[in-house]
């Protein structure tokens, strides 16, 4: 079954390069992005970013990921006191939201 779906695969783009289909395609000529990142991913979650991305759409786990990072270094340039306090209950909120949306993406891609 797999042998048979790579010939197809195989003629399909022996095709679209005898009628010139491969041709003239963005990034044509340039080396291939440097994606070593989306080993620890999987295959079809690193499609989905990649085009969300090439469509300017960020997810909400992304952009929550990113202002945690801001939020635990502004942190660590605090000292003890009540300024402080609020920073870690408002990280701990941002972690909460970024594991919803995290989990209910999961959720959505097991459908």
């Amino acid at each position: 079954m797999i042998r048979n779906l790579q010939r197809l695969i195989e003629r399909q783009i022996q095709k679209a390069k005898l009628q010139g289909q491969l041709e003239g395609l963005e990034g044509e000529g340039k080396p291939l992005p440097d994606r070593s990142a989306d080993a620890f991913v999987d295959a079809g979650e690193a499609a989905g970013f990649r085009i969300m991305a090439q469509a300017g759409v960020v997810p909400e786990e992304i952009e929550l990921k990113k202002k945690m990072a801001a939020h635990q270094s502004h942190l660590a340039t605090l000292a003890n006191g009540p300024e402080r306090k609020e920073a870690m209950a408002e990280l701990a909120r941002l972690e909460l939201r970024y594991n919803i949306a995290r989990e209910a993406r999961q959720k959505f891609m097991r459908r």
